[in-house]
């Protein structure tokens, strides 16, 4: 219901900037606000965004700018990422390893 909801909105407001009634900067504010959920990573998950990157542990730590042991606790299922890196998993999934580097 809510992606529903958010892609109307979204919708009504790009036809709103392509005739001028709406601006680029509200327009960009609009497609930031109705961004998709991120969804929660699995250790089994992680594993495998890490492993089609051809990544290490501590390859993927150092791009995310956090400690190895990290990375080793989420693919245990001892700690979950959250906040940032939820969201770093999710544009790496989405978009490759390039669009962090």
């Amino acid at each position: 219901m809510r992606k529903n909801i958010a892609k109307s909105i979204v919708s009504t407001m790009a036809d709103l900037n392509n005739s001028g009634l709406v601006n680029d900067i509200t327009m960009k504010n609009i497609n930031n606000l109705c961004l998709p959920d991120v969804q929660e990573y699995t250790p089994d998950k992680i594993i495998a965004i890490r492993k089609k990157f051809r990544l290490s542990q501590a390859a993927l730590a150092c791009i995310f700018n956090i400690s190895p042991s990290t990375v080793q606790k989420w693919e245990q299922g001892n700690k979950k990422p959250t906040g940032a890196s939820q969201k770093l998993l999710n544009i790496m999934e989405r978009k490759g390893v390039e669009a962090l580097i």
